[in-house]
Parts: C-alpha cells; structure tokens; sequence
C-alpha cells in the first residue's frame, strides 16, 4: 500500500530522505537504499505502508525482552526491506526484498490493534524487518495502541535517523536494539552501515526511558575477540546502565555465511562471564538450549527469580513492588 512519507525534504524534483542514517538523496523514479520509498514526481511515498509480509502471536521473550512484561504474548508484525544488508541475516527473505516481488496482505493500523485485543496480546511488536522502514505504519499503529492499553515494541538495528526516534519515540515502550558489533570496520564489512549512530540511538532511547534490552550475536572470527567483547561490555555497563539486560547470542551459518562455524558454547559462556564480572546485573545467552543462561536470577543474592525453558516460563518469583522476595533487591523489570 502506497502512501506518502514523512521525514524528507524536496530538492529540484530530487527528494531527501531523512527516516534512517543514510540519508539517500533520491532521483526521480528511484528508490532509497531500503527499496521500501520511491520519489514518483518529486514526492517521497513509502511503497509498504500496512503490506504485511509476516504475522504471529509470540511470547514476549521471543523477541527477545526478558524485562518487559515476562510471560505475555506480544502480536508480531514484518513487512520488507532493511536499511542494512547484513550478510549473515536469518530473514534475508524479506529484509532484501523489493514489494513488487513479495507477496503481503493489507492490515490497517486498526486491524492490527483489534488482532493483538482479539488474541489477549499485552503489546504489538514491529519485528522480522527493520521496523523503520515502517515508520509511518508504526506511528499510526502506536498510537491507536497506546488507545487501547497495549503496549508498543521495536526490536530494530538502531540505524534510524534522530528525526525518526524524535517522531517514533512518544509512542514506544520498549526495544530490543541488535548492537552487532564494536568495530566500526565489522558494521562496514559484514552490514554495508556504521557503529556509530547505533550507540548514539541507544543511548538516545536509553536517555528518553524506553524499556531496552541489547542483544549481540557473536560470529566467531568477526566479533568474538576479547577486545570487542570488552568494549561492548564496557559501553554497556559505563554508558547505557548495568540494570540493562544483556542477552549474547549463538551464532549459526545462514545466508552470505554459510562457510562459518556456529559459535562455540565456551565463547558464549566467558562472555556472559565478562558481562556479569562488569558489574551487568541480567545477562543471557540465546540460541543454546541446555545452558544455564535465560534464567533471571537475583543479582543481590543469586536466587532464582524466573525460570526460563526456551518460551516457557515457570513461576515468576518478585513480589508486586518488584523486589526480590528474599533480600529485597529492587528487580529492573516491568510486570
């Protein structure tokens, strides 16, 4: 569904789009960098406004957020197209492709809101793509969300531009940002971006009190040094905050990087360690059924605060104040 964008500027039939950090200046008949908007007549139209490639009911934790609203179901949606070409990327099927070429249905930012109501959703979440490239859906949909009690999510790249977060973020209440890497050289080599307006949105979120969670996926040879661990660590703990939670990744061959082995379990382990000797109060390791790392656990006192078996999750042990029942530490969570 076509409808004209917001956040760019004319310029003798040349149109400048202001929604992520690229910046693309436009042509006449051409599309940005994300193919997702299109200059038709020296107006910017986003071409994917309600085209819905993919839908679901999750578990929050699937997004992953193990701080926001644990055991609630969040309604899911993706479009196409991604201001970033990550070669490793597990939805390259709709993140690098173009809507002529994809098929999507239509759900209105109404609809969407009377899905997540009908299926007992807490929150909508847009997921799968870069929900920016959706901005003006996302907008729209938030609000009417935010109208009906529910809450809002990105689990996004954090490459957006200030102007989108400035227009976006009144309306979200939680994201999960993928930090990649802390090499600016990783973001150019493996992503075709830049390490740097990441941190600035994260901080940016951070700053306007959106719920956050960070997630890394470590790829052995790329990001897995213990130089770049320490630096994503320290950024983290020094800059961001300790309650923040942390959630370190598995990685496994998919797409561009078929030839790369999947992370090794010892490598998540020392870097959870890492985290965790940083003073980061919540930190999990994902896509590693069997290891001790998605459990919530008391950073006071060590207990065991929420169980965690991939989705499922066994009794929420934190009283209504949010604290632990044993030493009374506060929790950093929202129930």
């Amino acid at each position: 569904m076509k409808k004209e964008a917001i956040l760019y500027e004319k310029s003798n039939g040349k149109t400048h789009c202001n929604v992520c950090r690229r910046n693309c200046l436009i042509l006449p008949k051409n599309r940005g960098f994300c193919l997702t908007r299109e200059n038709q007549d020296g107006k910017l139209y986003s071409l994917i406004y309600a085209s819905v490639s993919s839908s679901a009911v999750d578990p929050i934790e699937k997004k992953p957020l193990f701080h926001f609203h644990p055991s609630t179901l969040v309604y899911s949606l993706g479009t196409v197209g991604c201001n970033l070409t990550c070669k490793y990327c597990q939805n390259w099927s709709i993140s690098q492709a173009q809507i002529d070429n994809h098929s999507t249905q239509e759900i209105l930012p109404e609809e969407s809101v009377n899905l997540a109501k009908k299926y007992n959703c807490k929150s909508i979440a847009w997921t799968y793509n870069e929900p920016t490239m959706w901005l003006e859906y996302t907008i729209d949909s938030a609000k009417l969300a935010h109208k009906n009690n529910i809450k809002t999510v990105y689990v996004t790249n954090g490459y957006m531009s200030e102007e989108a977060l400035e227009n976006i973020g009144p309306h979200l209440d939680a994201a999960n940002v993928d930090l990649k890497g802390m090499s600016d050289g990783f973001y150019q080599q493996l992503c075709n971006a830049h390490l740097q307006p990441v941190l600035e949105n994260i901080l940016w979120m951070r700053e306007k009190g959106i719920h956050l969670e960070i997630t890394n996926l470590i790829i052995p040879g790329y990001n897995d040094s213990e130089e770049n661990l320490k630096d994503l660590i320290r950024f983290v703990a020094e800059e961001v905050g300790i309650d923040v939670p942390m959630h370190f990744t598995r990685f496994f061959p998919y797409y561009k990087m078929q030839n790369v082995s999947p992370t090794p379990i010892e490598t998540l382990n020392k870097a959870r360690q890492m985290a965790l000797d940083a003073g980061l109060r919540y930190v999990y390791v994902g896509n590693a059924p069997g290891l001790d790392g998605e459990n919530t656990y008391c950073y006071g006192c060590g207990k065991l605060l929420i169980p965690r078996d991939g989705y499922g999750i066994g009794k929420i042990q934190i009283d209504k104040n949010k604290k632990c029942p044993d030493c009374g530490a506060e929790i950093d969570i929202e129930i």
